[in-house]
């Protein structure tokens, strides 16, 4: 029941605070003779918008723990902070799992669209670097918090580790197909990354350690994003 009143109340953030973010854009001198659909790709209105929601979002998980289990927000979702060496080999981890996809993706190229929605919102350097932020800095928490520290437990205590585990990744895989233009091997892809973050959540009953393999995991491909594009400058080898 949690986990169903959060994912409601993301979407209809997501959506108020979307539509929210372009009309006061859509007003603005800068952006006045910018469709409403142009803004929906645009990377400054896509990410304030998303931030906001996100924040929203959090706040609201605070406010069931708070009011519903009565308990410490961050003991109740398992956050667990792991010690320094468990942290290191977390990012290191997210770091290789990233590398993989770049050989997983190659080999199976052929069944990738060449052009997927995610790479509209690349318009140029200044909306790399937001989006970097957004996929470094806010994501993994806010997303590591929803399916690791709230469905992955709801799943967990009716149909076991095993079948949780699975179910996870799957939604975290269906949450991103928009972007993906539902193609099935990058939808593949984060269903892998979908389990073996969970994997880990389950084994070390740490969000914070999945959080810290999300975080390495996305950096790691804005880095070598930001190389190929010697600085994000020549966005068209996105």
């Amino acid at each position: 029941m949690d986990v169903s009143a959060i994912v409601a109340f993301a979407v209809v953030s997501l959506v108020f605070i979307g539509g929210l973010a372009i009309g006061v854009a859509h007003s603005l001198p800068r952006f006045h003779n910018v469709s409403p659909v142009d803004l929906t790709q645009n990377a400054l209105v896509l990410v304030s918008a998303q931030t906001v929601a996100y924040l929203l979002v959090v706040g609201f998980m605070v406010q069931i723990v708070r009011l519903k289990r009565r308990s410490d927000f961050f003991a109740a979702v398992s956050w667990n902070m792991p010690n320094s060496q468990t942290a290191i080999m977390a990012l290191a981890g997210g770091a290789g799992l990233a590398l993989f996809s770049f050989v997983f993706t190659f080999l199976l190229s052929k069944w990738i669209p060449k052009s997927l929605p995610i790479d509209k919102y690349f318009h140029d350097a200044s909306s790399a670097y937001l989006l970097a932020m957004f996929g470094v800095i806010v994501a993994p928490f806010v997303e590591e918090l929803l399916f690791r520290g709230f469905l992955y437990p709801a799943l967990a205590r009716p149909i076991g580790a095993s079948a949780s585990v699975l179910i996870t990744a799957a939604a975290f895989a269906v949450m991103h197909q928009s972007q993906l233009a539902h193609a099935w091997v990058p939808l593949l892809w984060l269903f892998m990354v979908g389990v073996v973050l969970t994997t880990v959540r389950a084994k070390t009953k740490s969000v914070a350690t999945s959080v810290l393999i999300h975080v390495a995991y996305n950096a790691t491909i804005f880095v070598f994003v930001f190389i190929g594009t010697q600085g994000f400058h020549h966005m068209e080898r996105v």
